[in-house]
């Protein structure tokens, strides 16, 4: 560098600043570089895995989500549990402390019983934790407990499941003063917790750890299978048939935790999803004030399933009947949210969604269905009930060509739009909704047809006289 030559290196900032004295030419050159340090930073943001949505969020094998929050803005209450917490993402919470005490009190009782066979606290923990990285992947969250505290977490929450079923199932004696059996809102709570999409563990821990402490008699075979039991332990809420039970423990089920395993046992398997392109340009359908004045008539009908819904010949959307309470709402918007997230699963609970959302827009819509026994109201009143039901279709998304009534949307948007059907609707709405309008078209039918038989009267009298 010649003696002409200046350079000045600003410490601690990106710029140098660069003099040329050279042939008497004054001029200054600010040369940019990279901060070390932030690159440094940025490359380790690179290399590191996402954690709150991991990247294995979008493999089939995730099942388990955080929900939206463009659907817990709207239903949130209905996704956090309330005294219970399974797995990793609400553990620990001070508010459901009581009922993790009760974890270890259930987990004992379990022990006692399975030691007798040679089986302890070592060996279910060992046959644990070669699932366990399947496991985390069923999460859509990176998980940041240690394995021995992941473990341990899954063979808690799983065997205090299962105890609280076999309890419940008449399996295994309860203690009469036993506040989690005797204690009525404990259980309500207890279901719908069981039932979250954030409060869940994967369907195959369940089962291995059922088959490890399923202490049958040998005479009884190998008692209820995992499925009858959780059937059974929700149909308190359900009330289901036996033979609607039965049937579904017979099909071997299957889900990846408890919340998918129910909603498997309400999709019918007759109403599955059609194919790309078989009912293309499929619209939503109008709600019931439109639909009736168009001659489209609901009526209840004799299903397994909710889902089970059909449109008739001569304009009759047919409706299974269903329960809406605390425990089947917060069931559906969990069920819904579950559809939102996993890769791969039908959108049953979300086409529901869609339909009822479409039918109902006030709370005359939700008395109409009321009426017709269609819905049963346990929730509150019908505005409730409608603001719920256009709650539950709200923010949610799915391919309405490939829904599994996407051939009842067109049969009733046909039938809907038939000029016939409309102006015949128009005619029986105007004329014979009420009975005062019934009476009304009689008297003046009565009185058009006297008018017109004295006239003929009149015309024959003239033309034949007497």
């Amino acid at each position: 560098m010649s003696i002409d030559d200046k350079r000045y290196f600003l410490m601690g900032s990106n710029w140098v600043e660069k003099e040329n004295n050279h042939h008497h030419h004054h001029h200054a050159v600010k040369i940019w570089e990279v901060n070390k340090d932030r690159l440094s930073l940025m490359q380790q943001k690179i290399s590191a895995a996402p954690q709150i949505l991991s990247k294995s969020a979008g493999r089939s094998s995730c099942c388990i989500f955080r929900v939206p929050r463009s659907l817990n803005d709207v239903n949130g209450q209905h996704y956090q549990p309330y005294i219970v917490s399974i797995g990793p993402y609400h553990h620990g919470m001070p508010h459901l402390a009581m009922i993790e005490e009760h974890k270890w009190r259930f987990l004992g009782a379990l022990l006692k019983r399975t030691q007798e066979k040679g089986i302890g606290l070592e060996d279910y923990l060992r046959a644990v934790q070669p699932l366990e990285a399947e496991a985390r992947e069923c999460y859509s969250e990176t998980i940041g407990y240690s394995s021995d505290e992941f473990i341990e977490m899954l063979v808690l929450d799983g065997c205090f499941i299962l105890e609280l079923f076999r309890k419940f199932g008449g399996l295994v004696p309860a203690d009469p003063d036993d506040p989690l059996t005797s204690m009525s809102w404990v259980y309500a709570f207890l279901l719908r917790d069981l039932l979250r999409l954030e409060n869940q563990i994967p369907f195959f821990i369940l089962k291995l750890l059922f088959q490890l402490t399923n202490l049958a008699p040998d005479d009884e075979g190998s008692g209820p299978s995992l499925g009858r039991l959780t059937l059974n332990f929700f149909n308190n809420a359900l009330q289901r048939s036996e033979p609607v039970l039965s049937r579904y423990s017979s099909l071997e089920l299957e889900g990846k935790h408890l919340l998918d395993f129910l909603r498997a046992s309400f999709i019918p398997r007759e109403h599955g999803e059609p194919k790309p392109n078989e009912f293309p340009k499929t619209r939503v359908i109008e709600c019931i004030s439109y639909l009736r004045r168009a001659g489209i008539d609901l009526k209840p009908s004799e299903e397994e399933s909710f889902l089970a819904i059909k449109f008739r010949q001569g304009g009759v959307i047919e409706m299974p009947r269903i329960a809406l309470d605390d425990f089947m709402c917060s069931f559906l918007l969990n069920c819904v949210a579950y559809e939102q997230c996993q890769a791969g699963c039908s959108k049953h609970m979300t086409t529901y969604a869609t339909f009822l959302d479409c039918l109902i827009n006030t709370s005359r819509d939700v008395q109409f269905l009321c009426d017709r026994n269609i819905i049963e109201n346990y929730f509150g009143t019908d505005a409730e009930i409608a603001k719920f039901i256009n709650n539950l279709g709200k923010d949610v998304s799915f391919d309405i060509d490939v829904c599994y009534l996407a051939r009842l949307f067109n049969q009733v948007n046909q039938y809907y739009h038939n000029n016939w059907h409309v102006q015949w609707a128009s005619f029986k709405y105007t004329y014979f909704n009420t009975p005062w309008s019934f009476i009304s078209a009689l008297a003046a039918s009565v009185l058009l047809v006297l008018t017109v038989l004295q006239t003929l009267y009149t015309i024959i009298g003239y033309v034949h006289p007497h």
